[in-house]
């Protein structure tokens, strides 16, 4: 099991953030923290009212309950609070304890929001602001990267693989794979998320809380790896008591946690290197819009003049 933490707003950050770290450290448990890095404009986000679903994903997650209406104005009534400035310490006290640690973003609304719509250069330029934030608090070049709301395209993975990245989390699937997009196939390893999100489930009649535990018991898969997307600002903060009772369910059942970072390296090494397949957009129960999934895979050893250089 690869549990990979996104931390979207500067209050996930601040409160999320060090009782995930408590909570995981009392199961035994790893993580990989990926950190939004800049402006915590998350109020911009009303603007997604017009996707399909967006109003029946809100009504069912006590959105206000989850984030705070503090939170929910940042970037428009508020000022955006810039993240990797006020609460450098807290991410390098995540690493200093042993978790992983890498990017999710510099700004998640700009990224979630308007990536499909960049330039390369744009999508550059907004990557390699969330590169030169993350070096400045860790010392270090990030190796890792997960995409907010799971928004990639052929631009973006041009972008990590010109960032030597080992591997990036950006999309939904099955099994780590190399992505191929638009006849392209691209050089940064892809670990996608496995298991469904919290809030993909939460509120909805089929998944009572009382139910969703054994639900994700019931998912797990015995000969790949189980890759699990929480969040700072829920299991960390509102549904911290439910992520504890799966925790404790997951150190019952024998389930070993590992770095996302120690699992991409032993994919790489292997004899046989992870498939290519094919990531498309398409919708996923229970969120609002298209996201990155893994689709069909392609036949072993595709031909060289596919990869990007």
């Amino acid at each position: 099991m690869a549990l990979k933490i996104d931390v979207d707003t500067e209050r996930g950050t601040r409160e999320g953030v060090p009782s995930l770290v408590s909570l995981l450290e009392e199961y035994s448990a790893t993580g990989t923290f990926l950190f939004s890095l800049g402006p915590d404009n998350t109020g911009k986000a009303i603007r997604r009212v017009f996707r399909p679903g967006f109003f029946k994903k809100v009504s069912r997650t006590s959105v206000v309950k989850m984030y705070g209406i503090r939170t929910l104005l940042n970037g428009t009534l508020l000022p955006a609070p810039h993240i990797g400035k006020r609460h450098a310490e807290v991410m390098r006290e995540v690493e200093d304890a042993g978790f992983e640690t890498g990017i999710h973003c510099y700004d998640h609304f700009r990224w979630q929001d308007h990536l499909l719509g960049m330039s390369v250069g744009d999508t550059r330029l907004e990557f390699g602001r969330a590169l030169d934030e993350f070096r400045r608090i860790f010392g270090r070049s990030a190796l890792s990267a997960g995409a907010p709301g799971w928004q990639a395209n052929g631009n973006s993975r041009q972008v990590y693989d010109d960032a030597a990245l080992l591997y990036a989390s950006d999309s939904r699937g099955s099994h780590p794979y190399f992505p191929l997009i638009d006849n392209r196939v691209y050089k940064t390893l892809e670990i996608p998320t496995t298991l469904p999100t919290f809030d993909e489930l939460l509120g909805r009649r089929e998944y009572p809380d009382t139910e969703i535990v054994q639900h994700y018991m019931n998912l797990l898969s015995h000969d790949r790896p189980n890759v699990m997307t929480i969040h700072a600002e829920i299991e960390g903060m509102m549904k911290r008591p439910l992520f504890a009772e799966l925790l404790e369910k997951f150190n019952r059942k024998g389930v070993k946690f590992v770095k996302m970072e120690n699992l991409a390296k032993d994919l790489l090494s292997q004899n046989e290197p992870p498939p290519v397949c094919q990531m498309v957009m398409d919708c996923v129960d229970g969120r609002s819009g298209k996201i990155a999934t893994q689709g069909r895979q392609l036949p072993r050893s595709p031909p060289t003049h596919m990869f990007n250089n």
